[in-house]
C-alpha cells in the first residue's frame, strides 16, 4: 500500500494551498512515503480522482491508501485533532 495525495500546484485559493502544505508536512515529518499527483497538469487525472473519491464536485487535496479512500483535508485535521492520524491514512 502507498498513499498517494491529489493536488493542485497552480490552485488560486490560499486556504486550498494552505492544506495541501499541511498534510505533506505531516507525512514529510513522519517519514511517509507518499506519491503526489498534480490534477492542474492534466485533466484525465482530475476526473480519475473525482471517480475515485465518488464525488464530481471533489476539490483536491484527496488521499488515499492504495485504493482506499482516506478523505480530504477535513477528515485529515479531524484525525489530527483526535490524535489519529494513522488512521486516516489506513497504517
Amino acid at each position: 500500500m502507498s498513499v498517494t495525495v491529489y493536488f493542485s500546484s497552480v490552485s488560486g485559493s490560499r486556504e486550498v494551498k494552505q492544506q495541501q502544505s499541511e498534510i505533506f508536512q505531516f507525512l514529510d515529518a513522519k517519514k511517509i512515503k507518499y506519491f503526489a499527483v498534480d490534477i492542474s497538469q492534466s485533466p484525465e487525472k482530475k476526473e480519475e480522482m473525482k471517480k475515485k473519491v465518488g464525488n464530481q464536485s471533489a476539490m483536491p487535496p484527496q488521499v488515499f491508501n492504495g485504493d482506499k479512500y482516506c478523505g480530504d483535508y477535513q477528515k485529515f485535521f479531524e484525525a489530527i485533532e483526535d490524535g489519529k492520524p494513522e488512521a486516516f491514512f489506513k497504517l
